[in-house]
């Protein structure tokens, strides 16, 4: 179990969170979901991926903004755009921070976890991530 945070630094501030619950994401991937104390227009994802794991394939469907960023542990975030290009984001003890991505409406996403490290990211959705956000494919 890890430790829940009271907040969070995002955009240059410590910004009040509020634990909700750890969700089981798929196996080896787990999510810890928070709501920001004073901003309901946005709430928080801390994702952990075990060594070897990956997330599902996910196609972003609605949202103002998706942003995905590093936090800790060794892997990749790869980003196909709707043109079918595929970036690639390697991540590492050396990543410069804050490092984060905006992922758009029609992109697709997935963090990898390498094969000898945890790798732990953030969330955050605007508005508030609902069911529908995403299509796993």
């Amino acid at each position: 179990m890890s430790v829940k945070l009271t907040s969070f630094q995002w955009d240059k501030q410590d910004q009040a969170v509020s634990f909700i619950e750890t969700q089981e994401v798929i196996s080896g991937v787990q999510c810890d979901v928070y709501t920001f104390t004073d901003d309901k227009n946005k709430d928080l994802g801390i994702i952990r991926i075990e060594a070897g794991h990956k997330t599902p394939l996910q196609k972003v469907l609605k949202g103002d903004k998706t942003i995905e960023g590093y936090l800790s542990g060794k892997g990749k975030l790869v980003i196909t755009k709707a043109t079918g290009e595929e970036k690639t984001y390697p991540v590492d003890e050396n990543t410069k921070k804050p490092f984060e991505v905006k992922v758009r409406i029609g992109e697709l996403m997935q963090w990898h976890a390498d094969n000898n490290s945890e790798l732990m990211f953030y969330e955050i959705c605007f508005p508030p991530y609902e069911d529908g956000r995403y299509e796993n494919l």
